[in-house]
């Protein structure tokens, strides 16, 4: 793997925390539209029941998607700080010749940063080896 900029993979945080702010914003405005909708729909030719349910549930079915992944990245992050521990102190290098003695890991939601005696960093992945 390449050398990867700690602030950069920092950005990349929180997209689960991002999709589900918006989901609330879009939930919220997909409420009001709805009420909107049955109030003033003709009384003589009301909307179907059965389709403002349906779009109900495919809208909850989303909102519940995310949270699920939230949760497995939670879960994955928590697992990946029980197998960094035993990394602090072994010497990696990565595909492109970049070695060095780790003296810090990061986690991030898309992968684990290995700071380096060198002041430099690895993404670890696959081509690293750590010795």
């Amino acid at each position: 793997m390449t050398s990867v900029n700690p602030v950069a993979a920092a950005n990349t945080q929180g997209t689960a925390s991002a999709a589900q702010q918006q989901l609330t914003v879009d939930y919220n405005a997909f409420l009001q539209l709805m009420m909107a909708q049955m109030q003033n729909q003709d009384p003589t030719n009301p909307m179907d029941a059965s389709e403002q349910l349906s779009q109900l549930a495919s809208f909850s079915q989303v909102e519940q998607t995310i949270q699920t992944n939230q949760k497995l990245e939670t879960m994955l992050t928590n697992m990946s700080f029980g197998q960094v521990d035993d990394l602090i102190g072994r010497t990696v290098t990565d595909p492109n010749g970049i070695t060095g003695v780790v003296e810090r890991v990061e986690v991030y939601s898309d992968g684990t940063l290995l700071g380096l005696d060198n002041g430099q960093g690895i993404l670890l992945g696959p081509g690293v080896s750590i010795s």
